[in-house]
């Protein structure tokens, strides 16, 4: 048995090496975070955040925290399936995901006896945007209504697939005898629709996109056209929140720092991604930059709880997961709420605003203000660090003629669609040219029909809208 007096010398040692009673060592907390980096929307939860070293900016560095040693760790994954599987093992602390695999994610929490929470959106549409159904670039098939029949591939278990069978609902079709609907992820479906083994392919971002960009695929739907509301978000293990709640705080400060940079430098940011991932920043641009394709609004719109609710609603169809999700027990604003509110921003005002992040430019061709959004075109030219931005698409198209004749390499035209707002490559749109002359652009045919029925004007393709413009002159 050892005696009061060797315990109180051993005590009197330690004070004098280290000059405190209690020895005490400096506690190392892990910081890991699964990313998707390929994923795009998910960049201000995870690859910008990894590649500008943010996190270590906003780390607490007082307090409890005073004398820790951050252990910080990165995964990439390709998708949300796998990110889930090592966050519920607990080799992941936080991850960044799509509203369907996220809402998986706490199916499977929930079945291993835990909990994680959804603590923010990264990105998102309130009208669907993001994701979409491609086809064969010289496929027949013009819209989802010629699907029908079809063979339709899909990353199964992803926020695509829940806008697929949403889409295909809303056509009174089943989608277990109306069409042929099989699983595959998008590196494989790349490949099947370059070789025209799948009739169509549906998907979430940025390969809606990426596809039709690399010229083997055509946009035919989008999931805009659905009203199926979509996101990309940030969720952390419930208990790690409990334990290190100023940790999460700093990882969501980190994000809204990296939303700031790349609000304000797309074209930059862009280039980061792809330098990154191998996706092009004529991509990343379409979703990033000003009027793209998603905002980026932090705030927890009804319409994203709903969208939680609808995916853990299609789960229960799919069989994959045996009971109800808590929703106000899953998604949390407490996190985002509190980040805001240190860097000087309204949560609640942020909950009302549905804008596009906005465009504030002058018309590269007159020098005027951008007033009207609705038929913004804007030019990428090569080795140019700013894109060029025009208030018309006629304008756009007769500064790109010259911008060519001058020997000018063009790296993208982009429109918006007039109907949903959506910014789209330009070279892929339809167009409805008036009696005035003036283009207005359209993601389909259909819609270019439409618009034409009730509007007058004619329906001609982006080379016939090219043309127009020489014959006009």
């Amino acid at each position: 048995m050892i005696s009061s007096g060797v315990v109180r010398i051993a005590a009197a040692v330690a004070v004098a090496i280290f000059g405190f009673t209690g020895l005490s060592r400096a506690e190392t907390i892990r910081v890991a975070v699964g990313t998707q980096d390929t994923t795009i929307n998910c960049a201000t939860g995870g690859l910008l955040i990894r590649e500008l070293k943010l996190l270590e900016k906003f780390l607490p560095r007082d307090g409890k925290y005073k004398d820790v040693t951050y252990d910080i760790q990165w995964k990439n994954f390709t998708s949300g399936a796998p990110l889930t599987n090592e966050m519920v093992a607990g080799k992941l602390d936080l991850g960044a995901m799509a509203d369907f695999p996220g809402s998986l994610n706490g199916v499977a929490f929930q079945k291993a006896g835990r909990r994680s929470l959804f603590i923010s959106v990264l990105s998102g549409s309130t009208k669907g945007s993001g994701n979409g159904i491609v086809v064969p670039v010289n496929s027949p098939v013009q819209s989802i209504a010629d699907l029908k029949g079809k063979t339709i591939s899909v990353p199964f278990a992803s926020t695509s697939h829940g806008m697929l069978l949403r889409a295909i609902e809303a056509k009174g079709w089943n989608p277990e005898t109306d069409v042929n609907i099989i699983t595959q992820a998008p590196e494989v479906a790349g490949p099947a629709l370059q070789a025209n083994k799948i009739e169509a392919h549906a998907d979430f971002v940025p390969f809606a996109e990426l596809f039709p960009w690399r010229g083997f695929a055509r946009k035919i739907f989008d999931g805009s056209q659905a009203n199926a509301p979509t996101l990309h978000g940030s969720l952390v293990d419930a208990e790690y929140a409990d334990k290190y709640p100023e940790i999460v705080v700093a990882y969501l400060r980190a994000a809204l720092e990296a939303d700031r940079l790349i609000a304000e430098e797309p074209e930059k940011y862009s280039e980061l991604i792809t330098k990154v991932t191998g996706i092009e920043a004529e991509v990343a641009y379409l979703f990033h930059g000003p009027l793209g394709l998603q905002t980026r609004s932090v705030a927890w719109k009804p319409e994203y709880r709903q969208a939680i609710a609808t995916s853990i609603k299609t789960l229960r169809h799919l069989k994959r997961a045996d009971s109800d999700l808590d929703i106000n027990q899953f998604v949390t604003d407490k996190f985002i709420r509190i980040a805001l509110s240190q860097v000087g921003r309204d949560y609640d005002a942020e909950l009302k605003d549905y804008a596009q992040l906005p465009l504030k430019a002058k018309d590269a061709t007159t020098g005027t203000d951008i007033t009207d959004f609705g038929r913004v075109a804007q030019i990428w030219v090569k080795d140019e660090p700013k894109l060029r931005h025009f208030s018309s698409p006629e304008n756009a198209l007769k500064a790109l003629a010259g911008l060519e004749k001058e020997g000018k390499a063009i790296r993208v035209v982009y429109a918006q669609d007039r109907d949903s707002g959506i910014k789209l490559f330009a070279n892929q749109a339809w167009f409805v040219r008036s009696a005035k002359g003036e283009l207005s652009a359209f993601l389909l045919k259909d819609g270019a029909k439409k618009w034409s029925k009730e509007h007058g004007g004619d329906v001609i393709d982006y080379a016939g809208a090219r043309e127009s413009l020489v014959a006009s002159r």
